[in-house]
């Protein structure tokens, strides 16, 4: 399991005190870029490749509060990944420092051609270096049809 340690900021907080919404999903996004920096996909070697990732969701469950000036750890597993490496999805769970399990953050994304700004595959050598890293026991194997499980399509605007 990766994990990562974070002091919460006056400026994590919402207007109840505790950690906000958006701070979890910026603490589940930093703690993903580092876990991908340690399998050496660093910004330069994204931005050399012409590859970054995006995010079609995101889905916080909260178990108890987090406050400011208190410390977190806040973990990077990976859940699921497409055979050809355009689809991933990981779990990020969020502990006090006691250990308690007090959020998770489960999230799917792929990976964008920053030149075509449409998806695009892994190269091979990446891949397997996704498939050596930690996974949860539910890992499973993606496909386009997993990408739209929610079942969610636009609705435009018709002005």
């Amino acid at each position: 399991m990766f994990l990562k340690e974070f002091e919460i900021r006056w400026s994590d907080l919402d207007a109840n005190r505790h950690l906000a919404n958006l701070s979890y999903i910026t603490y589940a996004g930093e703690t993903r870029m580092s876990f991908l920096q340690s399998l050496g996909l660093t910004y330069q070697r994204l931005m050399a490749l012409g590859i970054g990732p995006i995010v079609f969701n995101e889905h916080l469950f909260y178990f108890k509060e987090a406050l400011s000036d208190q410390k977190i750890r806040v973990s990077t597993v990976l859940t699921g990944m497409s055979k050809d490496g355009t689809f991933f999805e990981f779990e990020h769970d969020f502990y006090n420092m006691d250990g308690a399990n007090i959020a998770r953050c489960e999230m799917m994304g792929g990976w964008m051609n920053l030149d075509t700004r449409k998806l695009t595959t892994l190269p091979a050598a990446l891949i397997k270096q996704f498939e050596e890293a930690n996974k949860t026991l539910h890992y499973k194997e993606l496909t386009s049809k997993d990408t739209r499980k929610w079942n969610k399509i636009p609705k435009d605007l018709t002005l």
